[in-house]
Parts: structure tokens; C-alpha cells; sequence
């Protein structure tokens, strides 16, 4: 199962392989330093939806719901077979 703690790992992974601060990723997404830094941290236990949607969106990533137990979506197995035929 996925905690919010892995989600806010998973935030903080995502801003980091962008090559974001931070602070950019808050401007791209149009909110607060301080609103990603509590996301990040779980600084009030909690953390708005829209806010990660729209800074996974700005750090160059989609938020998908996968079945337990399946790692890839149908999505990937299509890009793998679209890149086997390249």
C-alpha cells in the first residue's frame, strides 16, 4: 500500500529529477515554496490533490491510479511496444 509519505518521497523524487528547487517548482505550478515544502515534508500530516496534481504536472509528470499488485499501465505496455517497433 502507498502511504501519503511515499507520495510526498514520490513529490520530492519527481522535483529532483526535473532539476527543480524547490522554489521553481512552486512558480511553475503557481503556489507557495511553503505549500510544496510541507507536501514534501508532511509538514500538517496532509496535502491538497489539486496542489500535487499541479506540481507533478509542472515537474514534467502525470498522476495515474494502477491496480495493487500492477506496476506498469496500459499506457507503458503501448510506449514500450510503439518503441520495440521504432
Amino acid at each position: 500500500m502507498t502511504t501519503l509519505a511515499d507520495v510526498a518521497n514520490m513529490l520530492r523524487e519527481a522535483r529532483r529529477e526535473a532539476g527543480l528547487s524547490q522554489k521553481d517548482l512552486a512558480e511553475r505550478a503557481g503556489l507557495a515554496r511553503t505549500t510544496l515544502t510541507r507536501m514534501e515534508t508532511l509538514a500538517r500530516g496532509d496535502m491538497s490533490v489539486s496542489a500535487l496534481v499541479r506540481l507533478l504536472e509542472a515537474a514534467g509528470c502525470d498522476l495515474r491510479v494502477v491496480k495493487r499488485g500492477h506496476g506498469r499501465t496500459l499506457d507503458d505496455v503501448l510506449a514500450e511496444q510503439r518503441a520495440a517497433g521504432d
